[in-house]
């Protein structure tokens, strides 16, 4: 049986609300690099950049940043940004749901070997299951489920929706 956890308008609040946050944390800033991980966390990085572009002056580049999230030691991590152009900014890392924390550490791995000037990570939804030492610097939304719970973050326009299950 599936649970909607945040319904399409609630989604649409809280994606509006965190590119406020990041904007309010980085006006400073002339630009930022946002990274979203491959499926779901890329499609999130898309709206929060559109959003970004309409209520500030940031230059936002956006990159895709492929990863095998069931075997991230296997697979080389790839980013569709080239690296010069990380170098003294501010990179925002990018996924839907964090569980365990697996993935987003071996996200964030990749760019501590960049001169970056920040590095900030985003999800819609924290589990707190973390196994890894790794936090989301900005949330939609922490949920309090137990393991064997499943999350499901649908990102599709006019229909994004996250359940429980």
């Amino acid at each position: 049986m599936k649970t909607i956890v945040l319904t399409p308008t609630q989604i649409e609040q809280k994606v509006v609300r965190l590119a406020y946050q990041i904007y309010e944390n980085n006006h400073e800033e002339k630009e930022i690099v946002i990274a979203g991980i491959n499926g779901r966390g890329y499609l999130l990085a898309i709206w929060i950049t559109r959003i970004l572009r309409n209520i500030s002056p940031l230059k936002v580049t956006l990159g895709e940043l492929k990863i095998d999230k069931d075997n991230p030691l296997v697979q080389p991590i790839t980013f569709s940004v080239e690296d010069k152009d990380l170098k003294g900014k501010v990179v925002l890392v990018v996924d839907d749901v964090v569980n365990s924390g697996k993935t987003l550490i071996h996200a964030v791995k990749h760019f501590l070997s960049f001169p970056t000037k920040k590095l900030r990570t985003l999800v819609m939804v924290d589990r707190s299951h973390n196994t890894y030492p790794v936090r989301a610097d900005y949330i939609g939304v922490s949920l309090s489920t137990s393991l064997r719970e499943h999350v499901s973050v649908e990102l599709e326009k006019g229909k994004a929706t996250v359940y429980l299950q």
